[in-house]
């Protein structure tokens, strides 16, 4: 489901704020008694002067719910602290545009999951919370801790939490459908017309590229597929930085045959190891960097799957046995146990 389905489906009108200026139409309405037109005000004037910090003004208005810069400073921090990156003056400006658009998606998706009338309980996602402090090997205090240290907060990352849960339980539920013997028959022959083909487990991040900013896009492919091959996530750039559907989803394309992907891709992902991720690739108007998580081949065993059956018998001899000894006890073992000293 993109963006503009749900804009559709909601009904939703979206004014943007930022930096004090109205909208067009809110400017084109008649001016009321004691307003600046009435007082002879200058339409042009500019106010000097340090702007109050207590005050928070809106950076984005999504049906009527408030994205304020504090939320976008912080979201911000949070991306960066969890790719531990340091980052340029002006790149940081760039990522503070997307961050803003991806709050605005998220606002959507949490807005779009009540419509459906579904809820996420605080529990929950206290639950989740807790789980990435594990992952980073924290406990919960200290944890809150590194994130305000980072110029976040917990509050922050629950709300991202709250977004996802909502959105994934959201197409879940569009997801469910009854499958019928036949379709399940027809899987089936499907699977075994490709048994012994290679598939690939692939994440993808796509930018448009347009007249005006090929040198930007470029720019930042380079700076993310550097980050990435240093350690960095690929889910989180996906997230932050891919205009595709599987923005929301960190770029998973799930698994696929070449022969599914762009032309473009399918010659690409049948070269990357696993684990490592691709250069630029040009593709339908944008640029896509390309990932690969897993690769099998179906229908065959997989050697990561194989389990060792062991079995030990141990056997004391009086201390001072000579081989000669102990040679008839073992002979009577291999006897009774055969399969325990088949030889290999």
């Amino acid at each position: 489901m993109t963006r503009q389905r749900i804009m559709r489906r909601a009904g939703i009108a979206l004014a943007i704020v930022a930096g004090g200026y109205a909208t067009s139409a809110a400017l084109a309405q008649p001016a009321p008694p004691n307003s600046a037109s009435a007082l002879n005000i200058p339409t042009d004037m500019t106010i000097f002067g340090e702007r109050d910090p207590t005050i928070r003004k809106p950076t984005a208005i999504v049906n009527g719910e408030i994205i304020t810069q504090t939320d976008v400073d912080q979201r911000l921090a949070l991306v960066l602290a969890a790719n531990d990156v340091e980052v340029s003056a002006e790149e940081r400006q760039q990522l503070q545009m997307q961050v803003l658009r991806n709050l605005i998606d998220e606002t959507l998706q949490i807005q779009e999951a009540a419509a459906n009338e579904i809820t996420i309980a605080p529990a929950e996602i206290d639950q989740a919370f807790r789980r990435v402090a594990e992952r980073s090997n924290m406990p919960i205090d200290r944890f809150e801790a590194f994130l305000r240290s980072r110029g976040t907060s917990p509050t922050t990352m629950k709300r991202q939490i709250h977004g996802e849960l909502a959105w994934n339980r959201l197409l879940s539920r569009y997801a469910s459908v009854e499958i019928s013997q036949a379709q399940i028959d027809e899987i089936v022959r499907r699977l075994e017309a490709t048994r012994g083909q290679r598939q690939y487990r692939v994440a993808e991040i796509w930018m448009a590229v347009t007249p005006g900013n090929e040198a930007e896009v470029a720019a930042t492919a380079r700076r993310i597929i550097d980050q990435v091959r240093q350690g960095a996530s690929f889910v989180a750039y996906a997230r932050q930085y891919s205009q595709a559907t599987t923005a929301a989803v960190g770029g998973d394309l799930g698994w696929v045959f070449p022969a599914q992907l762009p032309s473009p891709l399918d010659a690409a992902v049948a070269q990357i190891p696993v684990g490592a991720v691709s250069e630029p690739i040009p593709n339908s108007g944008g640029v896509s960097i390309v990932a690969v998580a897993d690769q099998r081949s179906v229908l065959t065993a997989d050697p990561r799957d194989a389990m060792l059956s062991l079995k030990q018998i141990t056997v004391r001899f009086p201390a001072g046995s000579t081989q000669e000894q102990a040679t008839p006890l073992v002979e009577q073992l291999a006897t009774a146990f055969p399969v325990l000293f088949k030889p290999s």
